[in-house]
């Protein structure tokens, strides 16, 4: 506690000013300013010294000079380009999970890689919002174009991808492999051989990674993916339908099929029943993600679960680590593991 004759305090009469505030908690007036505005970058302990300064020399901040004392602000940024809605709103859950508490908000920038003015949007994005840091998904967590850029503006980042694309500070792996494998093999075990592939967008990353997994799988099984059987869709509900609709016309059509999201394999379902066909005495059905809706329809479906929510919490987390003084390459966080999850969708072949 400060006394009245502490030679540090202000002058009876006189207001606190910053400069008594900082004399007093041993700390530079740019640390005062960064308690005051609640950065994440001040450790507990000292924050409680020029929070007890504070108090105790009854100092009143300036509002209008909140803020103003640093290069970035108190948001993280999430860049998507991700297709599936239900995707994008679970990652923002896991990340707010995170943030709560923190001093720091998220804000969204949804994009295209395929848009010329890709790198521009970012960077004006970055600047213009002056970022703490930077989270993606896939399939923009796999450009290489947009890490360089973030590199180059020295902000920080975390990439989340089925693989691992950089070092452990700045990666979430998925390894979707796993589970696409596990519903090849779920499918074969129920005696299906005339098995079915939709992928998602060639530019994810994800799609190649579950795909083989899942061919990887079949040939275990002594099952071969013929190329009838290899659609390309894109991650869409309308993309599912279209190719469920491929499929099913085909002069042998398969008795079961993989999509490689839930939207897709939604989608493959609603193309089943305008054919008149039962689910799933008639075609069996497995998706990926296991977003909420996977356990809402019918027949509920099973899926691979991918703890999407999880896997925003566990970026953010690795984004908030040195603030926290804790290295994030060493974080314990658990290795993120798909699982397939079973529901009524897939049956064996009767």
């Amino acid at each position: 506690m400060l006394s009245q004759d502490d030679s540090r305090s202000a002058k009876p009469g006189k207001r606190a000013t910053i400069n008594d505030v900082a004399r007093v908690a041993e700390v530079s007036k740019k640390t005062v300013s960064r308690v005051i505005n609640q950065s994440p970058f001040v450790r507990e302990d000292t924050r409680e010294r020029v929070q007890a300064a504070i108090d105790e020399l009854g100092f009143i901040p300036d509002p209008q000079a909140r803020g103003l004392a640093f290069r970035r602000s108190f948001l993280v940024g999430m860049i998507y380009d991700q297709p599936s809605p239900t995707y994008v709103v679970n990652m923002q859950q896991g990340i707010l999970d995170a943030l709560k508490g923190s001093g720091l908000e998220l804000v969204v920038h949804p994009c295209s890689r395929n848009s010329p003015t890709l790198l521009k949007d970012i960077r004006g994005f970055v600047e213009r919002q002056r970022l703490f840091g930077v989270i993606m998904p896939p399939s923009v967590s796999e450009d290489d174009a947009v890490i360089e850029l973030l590199r180059e503006l020295d902000c920080p980042y975390v990439r989340i991808a089925s693989l691992a694309l950089d070092e452990p500070q700045n990666m979430v792996v998925t390894n979707d492999w796993i589970g696409a494998a596990e519903a090849a093999r779920h499918l074969a075990d129920l005696g299906h051989r005339r098995i079915a592939l939709v992928r998602g967008l060639a530019s994810f990353r994800s799609s190649a990674v579950r795909g083989q997994g899942f061919i990887d799988a079949l040939a275990e099984r002594g099952i071969a993916l013929t190329p009838e059987y290899d659609l390309q869709g894109a991650y869409t509900y309308e993309s599912g339908v279209e190719a469920g609709h491929a499929l099913l016309s085909l002069p042998q059509p398969p008795t079961a099929i993989f999509t490689l999201n839930d939207d897709m394999a939604l989608g493959v379902m609603q193309a089943a029943r305008e054919r008149g066909m039962e689910l799933p005495r008639d075609l069996s059905v497995v998706g990926f993600d296991d977003l909420p809706m996977a356990a809402r329809v019918w027949p509920n479906l099973t899926s691979v679960r991918l703890p999407i929510r999880e896997m925003g919490q566990m970026a953010a987390e690795k984004l908030l680590a040195p603030m926290r003084g804790v290295d994030p390459a060493k974080l314990q966080q658990p290795e993120v593991r798909p699982a397939l999850v079973v529901r009524s969708s897939a049956a064996s072949l009767g």
